[in-house]
């Protein structure tokens, strides 16, 4: 999820509510950074969006009311404001983030024993030392989704959206739209540059993506901050051509737009995913941060996750309840071309792609 400066991953957006499209967005932003009062014993630190009915239901039923939320808009906001002292029990980060919570000391393993559908999770999803080590299991997994590339069915051929290079096509000037996001913006650039695998980049791979990523902000109209934003410039004929959430693309659809998804360009797409951390010394109650968690990975949970927000569930006994027509109309079916998976990344290279990004978005 994006997502992270980066003002990316998972603002309220509801398209699928036909006329609170753009005005629920709206005051999902003026709520970013408020905390909305409800059980005082657990307070999780989320994405503004996530308060979903459909993912709470068993918290709800055991513990009578919602938890408190604060919410945040993007991973670096996120980080900064816990690393600043801010107290919660549990938050949202994508695992690219991960690191920089363990080596700040903002987090401690979850004791996977009180976690019964932990069994079920999507085994590739943990296969990290950065998740998973000798001191326990330090995040779990609860959603994920792609990144691609989507497109004006009318007024751009595909074959245009073959290549990556669409971004840098003369062709679409002022008609494209980027994340304003690190690990998504930092995914098409080393994709359109010939990396598939962002765990060990050189200093010349680096380069490379920075001087195509140079030549794409010429072409930028508008850098999307969320999934509304993008599917505005979209929906208006503003922006052609955008690397884009599933689930923008897929509420757009749902509105009868004339849009694409490609995700088997030349390059190749983007994978990332989320999930939750355990900080240490929230001001709850711990035995509520294991009713929140055991909630959210609930069979039930899936298909809310997926008809609230267009992600797919990491639990794979659930998605098994999920029809393949269901899944292809949100874009969370598998991708059989190159995919680039935002996995964890050192906080050095993460500094390091977020200050190449400022620059370049300053024009320099």
């Amino acid at each position: 999820m994006g997502n992270g400066g980066q003002t990316s991953n998972r603002q309220e957006y509801h398209l699928t509510k036909k006329t609170t499209l753009f005005a629920g967005a709206l005051s999902a932003i003026a709520l970013a950074s408020a905390a909305q009062a409800a059980d005082p014993e657990l307070l999780v630190f989320d994405w503004a969006g996530w308060e979903i009915e459909g993912v709470l239901t068993d918290y709800v039923a055991k513990n009578g009311q919602h938890p408190t939320y604060s919410f945040y808009g993007d991973d670096d906001e996120a980080f900064q404001k816990a690393s600043s002292g801010f107290k919660a029990d549990v938050g949202h980060p994508c695992v690219a983030s991960l690191p920089r919570y363990k080596e700040a000391g903002l987090i401690e393993p979850w004791d996977t024993s009180k976690i019964p559908e932990f069994a079920n999770l999507k085994p590739a999803l943990l296969n990290s030392d950065v998740i998973k080590d000798d001191a326990g299991i330090w995040f779990i997994p609860t959603d994920y989704a792609y990144t691609a590339t989507a497109y004006n069915l009318d007024q751009v051929p595909a074959e245009d959206v073959a290549s990556l290079n669409v971004f840098t096509n003369p062709k679409y000037a002022g008609r494209i739209s980027l994340p304003d996001s690190a690990d998504d913006i930092w995914s098409l650039a080393f994709l359109a540059t010939g990396v598939t695998d962002w765990s060990n980049v050189s200093d010349e791979q680096f380069t490379a993506a920075a001087n195509w990523l140079r030549e794409a902000h010429k072409n930028v109209r508008a850098y999307w901050s969320d999934p509304a934003e993008m599917s505005q410039l979209m929906a208006t004929g503003e922006v052609l051509v955008a690397w884009s959430w599933n689930d923008g693309v897929a509420l757009l659809q749902a509105e009868n737009f004339p849009i694409g998804f490609q995700r088997e360009a030349a390059e190749g797409a983007s994978t990332w995913f989320c999930g939750f951390v355990n900080f240490k010394d929230g001001p709850g109650k711990e035995d509520k941060a294991y009713d929140f968690i055991n909630s959210l990975l609930a069979h039930g949970s899936a298909k809310a996750l997926l008809g609230e927000l267009g992600y797919a569930h990491s639990n794979d006994a659930a998605m098994a309840e999920i029809t393949e027509d269901e899944l292809k109309s949100a874009f969370v079916d598998p991708v059989d071309g190159t995919l680039l998976a935002q996995t964890p990344v050192s906080a050095e290279f993460r500094e390091k792609m977020i200050n190449e990004f400022e620059l370049i978005k300053s024009g320099f």
